[in-house]
């Protein structure tokens, strides 16, 4: 019963960042619609983004607090699901620009609380074997982001030219991405959009995380929780020695990963159309190599995950993340190097994340304040980063500032990694003392050893000294007794008087009545 149900959690997990994924991506083909609902121009609603992205941050803050203050991670999730289904229901229908982004904070909000436990509660459920069930979690997600424009472009029916739009736009919030500089963006909201067809991709993803806010409302009902007695066991582990140090890293970790990947999925478009003067319909099968690989190696790294430790993972990512993205920085004028380099830095960035989170569990406690950082790091990358390369962009037009972002990013990456595998690795001072005192011990019970064995060697020269002393004085009275008896002729009185004599020195005592063998040995003696 224990292990379904552990299963049972994992796929409500799947299940969550699958609708995750979906309700972060349905923004970009439904951008216009919001626009036009509210009576703006796609240009003048950008803030909408900062404060999902806002909202985010700070429920992955809370929602790390929340998990160590409460027992019960399954109604946390619940709630914060249930969170994102009001927000969900109630956009088709906002009309003020201001509600919008109240609307949209409240959702990153709940997602960043979802982030956040999910990840947590993947660790308390499956512990050391939580590798490939973090990285099914992640792929969920980006499945989720991959089926969102599709189900939206179904319930619009739009036209070709919007759908291209609509994918450009998805390709900018796959992974919670603040707008970037591009045509579309500054385009006007078109008068057609105000049907509300639209409303019905927003209603549907919003009955599906409520579905599976249920599920999890069923989950916290069981009295025995998988996840909560793993937590207990979780608990009573070890910090690392450098606990802290190690999650400021791994924080800069993310931070740099996240903010690399979500720029070059935003700017790729962009590059591909300026700098290697594609068309627009290869700059956007170069965009989808990008986000296809990325899809496919995270559905791979399931199974990989389960024959893999999470340090190989990450070595294997990072050696390759620094091939492509070299290759990217400096060989892009050629056709082949640029579709290679994005293909293999698109895998390479599939697994970081998932593993990173497996890697640091192996070595400490991943608690939830400690796994809000993780969540915060990346989503600071995910808004700093693009926003300064979009800034250096439009100051230097002849450069290519994405391909030496990712250059500069995968260096930083590759140069934090050992650092952390080396703090990770640091012995505990427990340990040196457990080490200390083993030795101290071996060490008193070799001297203790040493001691009894000189006893014992002395002892036995005691006692051979003492018994070659009795047969001197055996042979001593043997001959004076001899020497006495060949003097005196015949049976005289003295020879009688000293045959008993003789026989006690030689040890033959005659027999005592009455006398136990006790008494007879103290005569010899």
């Amino acid at each position: 019963d224990g292990a379904a149900l552990r299963w049972c959690i994992t796929g409500a997990l799947c299940a969550s960042f699958l609708g995750l994924g979906m309700s972060i991506a349905v923004l970009g083909p439904t951008f216009p619609n919001l626009a036009a609902n509210v009576r703006k121009n796609v240009s003048d609603i950008y803030y909408i983004f900062v404060g999902r992205s806002l909202g985010c941050l700070g429920g992955s803050m809370v929602g790390g607090v929340l998990l160590d203050c409460m027992n019960a991670p399954t109604l946390l999730l619940a709630l914060s699901m249930l969170g994102t289904t009001a927000g969900l229901y109630a956009i088709p229908w906002c009309k003020e620009s201001l509600l919008l982004t109240i609307l949209m904070s409240v959702i990153g909000g709940s997602m960043g609380i979802l982030d956040t436990g999910g990840n947590v509660l993947a660790l308390n459920t499956w512990g050391s074997e939580a590798g490939p069930h973090l990285q099914a979690l992640h792929f969920s997600f980006a499945a989720g982001a991959f089926l969102a424009p599709i189900l939206a472009k179904m319930a619009l029916g739009g036209s070709e030219s919007e759908e291209l739009a609509g994918a450009e736009k998805t390709n900018q919030s796959v992974l919670k991405s603040v707008p970037t500089a591009s045509a579309a963006s500054t385009t006007p909201a078109p008068k057609d959009h105000h049907d509300e067809d639209f409303l019905w991709s927003y209603i549907i993803i919003g009955t599906y995380i409520l579905f599976t806010a249920i599920i999890f409302f069923v989950l916290y009902s069981k009295s025995s929780s998988a996840g909560d007695k793993s937590k207990a066991s979780v608990q009573k582990g070890r910090l690392a020695k450098y606990h802290w140090p190690l999650v400021g890293l791994l924080f800069v970790f993310f931070l740099f990963y996240v903010g690399a990947e979500v720029t070059y999925g935003s700017y790729v478009f962009t590059y591909a159309m300026v700098f290697a003067e594609m068309t627009e319909s290869e700059a956007a099968a170069l965009n989808s190599v990008f986000w296809g690989t990325f899809a496919v190696c995270r559905g791979a790294a399931i199974f990989g995950a389960a024959f893999l430790s999470p340090a190989t993972m990450i070595v294997m990512s990072l050696l390759s993340s620094a091939a492509s993205s070299s290759a990217l920085a400096f060989f892009a004028h050629y056709r082949a190097s640029l579709w290679v380099g994005t293909a293999v830095y698109g895998a390479s960035m599939a697994t970081i994340f998932p593993s990173g989170i497996s890697w640091i569990e192996q070595y400490t406690v991943v608690e939830g304040k400690s796994a809000a950082l993780f969540v915060v790091g990346a989503a600071l990358g995910e808004m700093c980063i693009p926003a300064v390369v979009g800034y250096l962009q439009g100051r230097f037009n002849h450069v290519p500032v994405v391909m030496y972002t990712a250059f500069a990013t995968s260096v930083m990456t590759v140069l934090l990694f050992p650092v952390m595998y080396k703090l990770a690795n640091a012995p505990q001072e427990n340990d040196t003392k457990e080490v200390s005192d083993s030795e101290t011990r071996k060490a008193l019970l070799s001297n203790s050893r040493l001691t009894e064995d000189e006893e014992d060697e002395e002892d036995v020269r005691e006692w051979n000294d003492a018994d070659f002393e009795v047969i001197e004085m055996n042979d001593k009275l043997k001959n004076s007794l001899t020497d006495t008896s060949c003097r005196m002729p015949g049976d005289s009185p003295a020879e009688v008087s000293l045959q008993p004599h003789l026989d006690n020195v030689l040890g033959n005592p005659p027999v005592v009545a009455g006398g136990s063998p006790g008494r007879q040995n103290g005569n010899v003696d």
